[in-house]
């Protein structure tokens, strides 16, 4: 891949005030679980085990809409090696149902499946494939209802309410039971601003349901403890939330629940609603024994939720000149059978529906629905992935309408430092849109016709189609594509978002070694390696300890939003802050008296001494704690943020924006449909870069997948029945190495003056542009309209 480039304006601040020890903040650090992992000895909580262990396993519903007549568990009950066999009669608690924010997801079907998949009933056996056997014995009768699949169906005057009777903070300002949240966002007047367009383009667009598509399915293991409680092993992305959720079901108080966190095989969003947890605490307290259970990638497909897929439409005008009049939408988000976090992702399309730039008359409506398909949630750049997607293919409409340049039409209209968001927030960190599209489009092109090599013929690899062999270049057409996006960063919109940490240092063997302590949920993202990072830094020590994440500290928050660098980052610099002054009062009580510079307040901690600000050494740490130790635990709150406005949709909803911008290069062979992305490059402002390998990694990661959701991811639900039609990897395709293009990526380091060190939460920005730009280019490339994602071989041959 193409090197990176970093870009540091002069005198940008950073807020570091210490000399750290290497491999502090700034430093490309590698990861500690990087050597286990590439090479297969990392354990992943499906690598658990426990002595006289049970298996668990799930038996899930066959139809997405039905009343269950009855269900006879008498045959599973009696094979041989069965435990128990749990149904919703079976569960313990008066509380039988969890949720994000909406507690409306049951236990196990009560009475009704809603969707296919939905968990009916629980085994334990003393083998996976003996659990399995006993679930298939299960009798359930099912008496199939009217499904709801679509806007039409969720709406009509005769539809089947999906939770009759709901009561939530949603409901009662929701136009029909089946919307799980609307927001409607109105600045200026759309209406009278359309007047004086002298173009207008408007656009229907579909964006399909991706799946998350991490490499460990769900998995853990519950193992009962003396006190009636249970200890779980898990992979999550939020512990504190399960526990919120796991302790009423099983009637147990949250500190009887002792949750740790095992090895994560990635996330995306997926992990963060409950899957298996309950299930596996539910059947090891009823059989008194260990219980692991492990997803296949087939039951993983209906045990996580999935991105929304949306229908938006849009409508935009703009003066000759090029200035943007004004911007109506209306986005359709379907969140399935339960609400999970449908209404926060409401709240981000309807906020980031306009996308980068300033527009002063909007006509916002955003929408998710209750239907009978799969139940949808969080997945990386919620929200606003789907709006971007359209939003940048208006741009390109207007541009195309005014005959003007794409990429200088959006940075005319591109917001700055100061710019006001369509819910009237100001934008008080720098926003540097134009910079960003500029350096994309500067960057060289690819070389054309890269598949010709030097007297020995095509190298099908870089043709589209690749290793199937299926051109040799007759018929490829080039074409380059940009887009660039809004996120937002942390949780928005009111929410009390903090994260704690808990930082010792102490001497072992006469070093100073720090210990730094929290529930992050480390799922890929590198938050192990930064807090180290963090803690060198502060406290001006080599050797820290990163303790294992459980719920025997405060919450840490969800491992999403782009939010843990900045908000668990946050905890440990300030704790470290707190345990770095502790340790000077510490030396000023030994040796205060001895050298007039310990009553100031400029002494630093560097390479495990305490030091002036000129340099000069007071005390070796070693000494210093020799027989005292630092131990503290705080939390780290963000400014505060507003709920929008139910009917104008106003308020300082969000706590940070980050941008990114792409250029993408296809080439694609028009009479054979097929596609082949030869280059994503991005820029990307990432505020300070803690760690550039893994910023790096992390914009290549976003961007990759962005890129599969632009020509081949796509869960596929027969609009019939309601069922998935796909659900494993031989037919929902995700990007391989030979699909991934080069991705060169260049660093902006604007700091913002509200963040920890100045830094952007930075791991979601880049899914947004690269599914418009990959669009925008084969648009390009061929000249059709291609308003839905993902593009198949058919939408481009005329074949569909």
């Amino acid at each position: 891949m193409a090197p990176n480039t970093r870009t540091t304006p002069a005198g940008t601040p950073t807020n570091v005030t210490q000399k750290h020890a290497r491999g502090g903040i700034g430093e490309s650090t590698l990861r500690p679980d990087g050597t286990l992992k590439v090479t297969g000895e990392f354990a992943y909580s499906s690598d658990m085990w426990h002595e006289d262990m049970l298996w668990g396993h799930t038996l899930r519903s066959t139809v997405a809409h039905a009343e269950i007549a009855s269900i006879d568990i008498s045959e599973a009950l009696a094979t041989a090696g069965v435990y128990a066999v749990l149904t919703y009669d079976d569960l313990p608690a008066k509380m039988k149902n969890y949720g994000l924010e909406i507690q409306d997801t049951p236990v196990l079907a009560n009475g009704r499946v809603r969707h296919h998949g939905e968990p009916v009933a629980l085994v334990a056996a003393d083998h996976p494939e003996t659990a399995r056997r006993a679930a298939a014995k299960i009798k359930i009768d099912y008496r199939e209802l009217p499904l709801v699949t679509d806007e039409a169906s969720a709406l009509a005057e005769d539809a089947p309410l999906l939770h009759p009777g709901r009561d939530d903070h949603h409901s009662g300002h929701v136009p029909h039971p089946n919307i799980v949240h609307r927001q409607p966002i109105i600045r200026g007047d759309a209406a009278e601003a359309a007047k004086k367009a002298d173009v207008i383009v408007t656009g229907e667009y579909v964006f399909g349901m991706q799946d998350q598509a991490f490499l460990g399915p769900e998995s853990g293991l519950a193992v009962p403890s003396e006190d009636g409680g249970v200890d779980l092993y898990v992979a999550t992305q939020w512990l504190h939330s399960d526990l919120r959720q796991i302790a009423p079901v099983l009637g147990l108080p949250e500190e009887k629940v002792r949750m740790t966190l095992s090895g994560v095989g990635g996330a995306f969003g997926g992990r963060e609603d409950i899957s298996m947890q309950i299930h596996a605490c539910l059947l090891a307290l009823r059989t008194g024994k260990p219980v692991k259970m492990v997803y296949n990638r087939f039951e993983s497909f209906f045990g996580h939720v999935h991105r929304h897929p949306a229908k938006l439409r849009y409508e935009h005008g703009a003066t000759k000149d090029g200035k943007i009049t004004h911007m109506k939408c209306r986005i359709v988000l379907d969140g399935g059978a339960y609400a999970s976090a449908s209404p926060a992702v409401v709240g981000n399309a309807s906020s980031l529906s306009v996308g980068p730039y300033v527009i002063d008359n909007v006509d916002i409506e955003a929408v998710a629905l209750y239907t009978n398909n799969p139940p949808c949630g969080a997945m990386r750049g919620f929200g606003a992935v789907q709006a971007c997607f359209a939003y940048e293919a208006q741009m390109d409409k207007l541009a195309a309408k005014l005959g003007m340049d794409p990429v200088e039409f959006r940075r005319l209209n591109a917001m700055e430092q100061g710019a006001i968001m369509p819910t009237g927030q100001v934008v008080d960190s720098p926003a540097p849109v134009a910079e960003l599209l500029r350096r994309v489009k500067a960057r060289p092109m690819p070389p054309e016709r890269q598949w010709e090599t030097a007297g020995e013929g095509a190298d099908v690899r870089a043709l589209p189609g690749g290793l199937s062999n299926t051109t040799h270049g007759e018929g490829v057409v080039r074409g380059v594509g940009y887009a660039v996006g809004i996120k937002n960063v942390g949780f928005s919109e009111g929410f009390d978002d903090y994260s704690t940490a808990r930082v010792r240092l102490e001497v072992i063997n006469g070093e100073p070694v720090a210990m730094v302590h929290t529930a992050m949920a480390e799922v890929g993202q590198g938050g192990v390696t930064v807090h180290a990072q963090i803690a060198r830094t502060e406290l001006g020590v080599t050797q820290v300890t990163i303790h294992p994440a459980d719920t025997q500290v405060g919450s840490a928050g969800s491992t999403s939003a782009s939010r843990q660098t900045y908000m668990t980052g946050g905890a440990v610099k300030n704790t470290c802050e707190a345990v770095r002054e502790k340790v000077l009062e510490i030396g000023r009580r030994k040796y205060g008296s001895y050298h007039p510079a310990w009553a100031t307040a400029e002494l630093l901690l560097e390479s495990g001494k305490v030091v002036t600000d000129g340099g000069e050494v007071l005390a070796d740490l070693g000494e210093l704690l020799e027989d005292e130790s630092v131990d503290l635990e705080l939390e780290f709150r963000h400014r505060p943020t507003q709920a929008f406005d139910l009917v104008t949709g106003q308020g300082d909803g969000h706590v940070q924006y980050t941008f990114a911008a792409h250029r993408a290069v296809v080439e694609v062979d028009t009479e054979l449909g097929l596609v082949k992305v030869i280059e994503l490059a991005c820029a990307q402002d990432v505020g300070k870069a803690l760690n550039m390998l893994s910023v790096v990694g992390q914009i290549q990661g976003g961007t990759t997948q962005g890129l599969g959701v632009a020509v081949m991811e796509e869960i596929i639900v027969d609009p019939k029945t309601a069922k998935v039609r796909n659900p494993s990897f031989t037919d929902y395709l995700i990007p391989t190495i030979l699909d991934t293009p080069t991705m060169p990526v260049d660093v902006l380091e604007l700091a913002d003056p509200n963040a920890p060190y100045g830094l952007r939460g930075l791991g979601e920005a880049p899914t947004l542009s690269s599914t418009p730009a990959v669009l925008a280019a084969i648009r390009n490339a061929t000249g059709l309209e291609l308003n839905k994602t993902p593009v198949r071989p058919e939408h481009l041959t005329g074949t569909l």
